[in-house]
């Protein structure tokens, strides 16, 4: 098999991946501001929030990488962005206390 099909296999999977992890966290979220508490009003707005903060550094990456004349950010790079900010989220929301 050659790289390049390897190459779209393995971002095949890793979106694949970022697409199970995501609705984990989802999950955990929605469970977390079902319980109606102060923490629930401060996971949804953390939930917006982070969404903001992740678009805008993945938008910097990108101008940046242009600026530099540089190669544009590639899809992997991209689902690897998310995925590290959504694996954080889960270990977060799933600790105990």
């Amino acid at each position: 098999m050659s790289r390049s099909t390897n190459s779209w296999f393995e971002l095949a999977f890793n979106t694949f991946q970022l697409g199970l992890e995501a609705q984990t966290v989802v999950g955990l979220r929605l469970a977390k501001i079902a319980q109606g508490d102060p923490a629930a009003w401060g996971e949804a707005h953390l939930m917006v929030a982070e969404k903001a903060q992740s678009m805008a550094e993945l938008q910097a990456r990108v101008l940046l990488s242009a600026l530099a004349g540089g190669p544009a950010l590639t899809p992997r790079a991209a689902v690897a962005h998310y995925r590290k900010k959504v694996r954080a989220n889960r270990r977060r929301l799933s600790r105990r206390g």
